[in-house]
């Protein structure tokens, strides 16, 4: 659980710039109230009445410097001059020297943690993003940065300056008459001390609000992801409807409960405010009456407690501000925190000149491999395999006996629970996961396109491939022909996701791809379950022309595409039952059989 010290820690890299600018910022408030103070001694002067001994001494200081007598006209000269530095004078440089630096920290930070939030994304285990979808994921990184970014220049250009302001006022009515200071100071506690405690409730709310604006977003993407299926079902008053009763509950979140309260607390604070004013204004005024504090004194301390008292506003808006994005930079630094996957340590590193590419036979052995993703729930028993280097061996199985997650643990997105993998020999745990993924290549069920050419597409695994070997790729995964009918062959854009291939077309692509690293163990993982007959044959001839070329392994329900294969392996409720070719299953009569008849009926049947 975040708490409000990692919101610091967003900005630790820059926190000695950060404390030079808001030191300066703050100085500058100060140096606003020379003014007012400056103004009220020339009152003083105008009117017969002494100035403040501490500004006699500078002024006949000033005067001895430049041999001129104190007068009138050199006191008046110097308060002049006094004001035109601080107001003239430091105009120029006060944008450069405040608020350059606070967007400067800002947009730096967001730069660092942008990149930081990437590599979270990279690097992140794979059942997160089987609880959270891309929409989710998305929502909260751009909200917190864009919320982080924005609050920076707020908090450490306007709001701590500005209590700095307050502190000095308090100061100067200090040394003037300190009991209208000490009222000053009790009534700035109160306010701001009521101020907070409401501001907790209204985040307590925000917090909620956002995490419930998070979920609407979330299935606004998976509607956009799914649109297919929700016309397919004609489902689209139903979203609607849903969404709409969501909107419906965050307005009045938002409306009756969060905007009524700020509003409520700016009514209470307009209204304690406007009578400490006034209650000053009367002691001041008494103050003066009495003859405790001159005519510039009072103009002085009635204009610097009104400053003071309408600094409140702007104080409690940013304060209300931050509490409305509190909530989403607690979430992004949450995000942040979350765990990397054991399968990613390292990968986002530069290799080094000493870390030698691997080169495998292809030999792949499983040595007594259990696994589970829960406790108590194991998926995998007690599994020995061997897979000769060169050669094609098939997985089949009822859905859920393990296939995949098989696969998923010789890529290392997993690590078994007991027993060993080994490649050539070597424990695939002791080697370096980056290396080691590289020599592997997988053809997924459903092929990832990216958003941009084909050609993009085939390089993606090895960008430095001359276009003599994507062709070649290309030829063997039968994608050629597909590139033939396309307006811009190669350079052919395929749109998000791919929407401008088929799937028979997205899986040869995925094929190409495959073969364009040049693996030494090739898996493809159903990768024609979903395919039309023209398309499966054109994928079977494919990986027929690959077999013998490398360590190959087929994840299959259509057992028509693994016949062929040199070993076939069955599984069934994480065990496996059986282990032969084609034609030595079918001769056993077990499983293999009987799945081997229902497909062959299916068929049949169609």
């Amino acid at each position: 659980m975040a708490k409000f010290r990692d919101i610091l820690h967003y900005f630790r890299p820059y926190w000695k710039l950060s404390i030079l600018s808001i030191g300066i910022s703050s100085l500058y408030e100060i140096f606003d109230l020379i003014v007012p103070y400056t103004i009220g001694q020339i009152l003083n002067l105008l009117s017969g009445q002494p100035l403040d001994k501490p500004l006699q001494g500078a002024i006949a200081t000033f005067a001895d410097s430049i041999n001129y007598s104190v007068d009138k006209n050199i006191s008046l000269g110097v308060l002049l001059g006094l004001i035109f530095v601080v107001t003239v004078v430091r105009a120029p440089t006060q944008p450069w020297l405040t608020s350059w630096f606070h967007w400067d920290i800002a947009l730096k930070a967001r730069q660092d943690q942008n990149q930081k939030a990437i590599a979270k994304i990279l690097t992140l285990p794979l059942e997160f993003y089987d609880e959270n979808n891309p929409g989710r994921i998305a929502s909260r990184v751009a909200k917190g940065l864009s919320n982080y970014t924005w609050t920076y220049p707020e908090i450490a250009g306007q709001l701590i300056p500005k209590l700095f302001r307050v502190l000095g006022i308090f100061v100067f009515i200090w040394v003037i008459e300190w009991r209208i200071a000490v009222l000053f100071l009790i009534s700035f506690v109160v306010i701001l001390s009521f101020t907070l405690k409401k501001l907790q409730r209204l985040m307590w709310y925000e917090s909620r609000l956002d995490r419930y604006m998070e979920d609407t977003e979330s299935h606004t993407s998976e509607i956009i992801t799914n649109i297919k299926t929700v016309k397919a079902f004609a489902t689209e008053r139903k979203e609607l409807k849903r969404q709409e009763q969501r909107l419906q509950r965050e307005l009045t979140v938002v409306d009756y409960r969060i905007h009524q309260g700020y509003v409520k607390l700016g009514t209470w604070q307009r209204s304690v405010i406007q009578f400490c004013v006034f209650v000053v204004l009367g002691l001041t005024l008494a103050a003066t009456i009495n003859g405790k504090i001159t005519l510039g004194h009072f103009v002085m301390t009635l204009t610097l407690s009104s400053m003071a008292y309408a600094e409140l506003e702007p104080i409690s808006n940013l304060a209300e501000v931050f509490a409305r994005r509190y909530s989403s930079m607690v979430r992004f630094s949450e995000f942040l925190q979350e765990p990397s996957g054991k399968d990613t340590v390292g990968l986002l590193e530069e290799s080094t000149a000493t870390q030698s590419p691997y080169k495998f036979t292809g030999k792949v052995e499983l040595d007594h491999v259990n696994f589970s993703y829960e406790d108590n729930r194991p998926v995998l028993h007690d599994i020995n395999l061997l897979i000769e280097p060169y050669q094609t061996v098939a997985l089949v199985g009822r859905s859920g006996s393990g296939k995949s997650t098989l696969v998923k643990l010789l890529l290392r997105y997993f690590e078994p629970s007991q027993g060993q993998i080994l490649m050539d020999g070597e424990d695939i745990r002791t080697l370096d996961v980056g290396n080691y993924r590289r020599r592997l290549a997988i053809v997924h069920q459903e092929v990832d396109v990216f958003n941009g050419t084909v050609l993009d597409n085939l390089k993606y695994g090895r960008p430095d491939a001359t276009f003599e070997q994507v062709k070649e790729a290309s030829r063997i995964a039968r994608l050629d022909e597909v590139i033939e009918n396309l307006a811009q062959g190669y350079y052919t854009v395929v749109g998000e996701r791919g929407v401008r291939l088929s799937g028979g077309q997205r899986q040869r692509l995925g094929i190409a791809r495959a073969l364009l690293v040049e693996p030494d163990v090739l898996i493809f993982d159903e990768a024609t379950s979903s395919l039309d007959y023209e398309s499966e044959r054109s994928i079977q001839l494919a990986m027929g022309e690959l077999q013998g070329t490398r360590t190959t392994i087929v994840i299959a329900h259509r057992l028509s595409t693994v016949r062929e294969a040199d070993k076939i392996v069955v599984l069934d409720q994480g065990k496996i039952i059986e282990v032969g070719s084609h034609d030595e299953l079918l001769r056993h009569g077990g499983i293999y059989h009987r799945l081997h008849a229902l497909q062959e009926t299916g068929e049949l049947l169609s």
